[in-house]
């Protein structure tokens, strides 16, 4: 693909606290008729190889376009290997999938179609299935995610001047943010994530088990590099937004609650070999871990997705 250009996203409506222009390929500009059809392919189960499941399955918008389950359900019943992330601001992001496997939007929203344990359907089938060819279907689905935002939460709204926006609590769980809790080091910008992979001891094994697809399930992005000891444990920092409506966490959804979360960067991750040397433990107070979780349940805020 030629490079990014950024463009003013007239067909769509950029919710407060997010940028006003998005990196957006100059082969596949965002036009509403694209997003339209996006949306409806989204949407479509003829995409998966039992006609069971569509992306929205896994990406519910009623559930700010994540699952609840600690990994999804595939086509024939079949589970998925890693949590669903909410595919929130995904216009903005750099990197796609837990292992930032794929580098353009374009690509990633082809791989779910193909992968044996999602919808299990070759491209090529599937264009034949909804008579669109499989570039048409790419920039569609692209700019229908692209079309996908969310901001106007109440930490917008507070570093904005609206003072009152956050209690006093959730101030104070911004300040632990940003201080002692040391979570900008991975969550920053106005989508709360660095775009990169960090090791913080999430289902660390020194020898993944593996999945059914033959790849081990905690390798991050180790899976997909040439030296099979490069990158292991390595995952993506997800985005915040949302965060108080996208349980179950971590990229194996093994921990429940935002409480848990905390608890977890609170006792330094879990060591291993390669763990990033931002992880330690934090010494939190009770008072602290209670305001930095009402924090992040203030980053919920307006969803938007699809054209004016």
């Amino acid at each position: 693909m030629r490079p990014c250009s950024s463009f003013l996203l007239a067909a769509l409506v950029i919710p407060l606290g997010l940028d006003l222009y998005m990196p957006v390929p100059e082969e596949n500009p965002v036009t509403a008729a694209k997003v339209e059809l996006g949306r409806r392919l989204f949407n479509d189960r003829r995409l998966s190889r039992d006609e069971s499941i569509a992306c929205a399955s896994c990406h519910d918008p009623e559930r700010a376009f994540s699952d609840g389950r600690i990994v999804p359900v595939g086509v024939f019943g079949r589970p998925g290997r890693r949590n669903a992330p909410a595919i929130l601001n995904r216009g903005y992001g750099r990197a796609f999938f837990w292992d930032a496997r794929a580098h353009t939007l374009e690509v990633q929203v082809l791989k779910p179609i193909e992968d044996p344990n999602e919808m299990d359907l070759p491209v090529t089938e599937a264009a034949q299935r909804v008579g669109l060819a499989p570039e048409e279907i790419s920039r569609a689905l692209a700019s229908y995610v692209r079309s996908i935002l969310s901001g106007d939460s109440r930490y917008d709204r507070f570093v904005n001047g609206a003072r009152a926006a956050l209690s006093a609590e959730e101030q104070h769980g911004l300040q632990v943010f940003r201080g002692k809790g040391n979570c900008t080091a991975c969550h920053v910008g106005p989508n709360f994530s660095d775009e990169k992979l960090h090791n913080t001891g999430v289902a660390w094994h020194p020898s993944p088990p593996s999945t059914s697809s033959g790849q081990p399930a905690g390798s991050g992005q180790a899976g997909i590099l040439a030296d099979p000891g490069a990158g292991r444990g390595d995952f993506k920092t997800p985005t915040l937004r949302e965060v108080g409506r996208t349980s179950p966490y971590m990229h194996d959804g093994s921990i429940s609650t935002l409480e848990d979360v905390v608890d977890f960067y609170d006792r330094g991750g879990r060591p291993n070999p390669s763990i990033d040397p931002e992880i330690h433990p934090l010494h939190l107070m009770t008072d602290e871990k209670d305001a930095l979780v009402a924090f992040l349940k203030a980053l919920s805020g307006t969803i938007r997705a699809g054209v004016k």
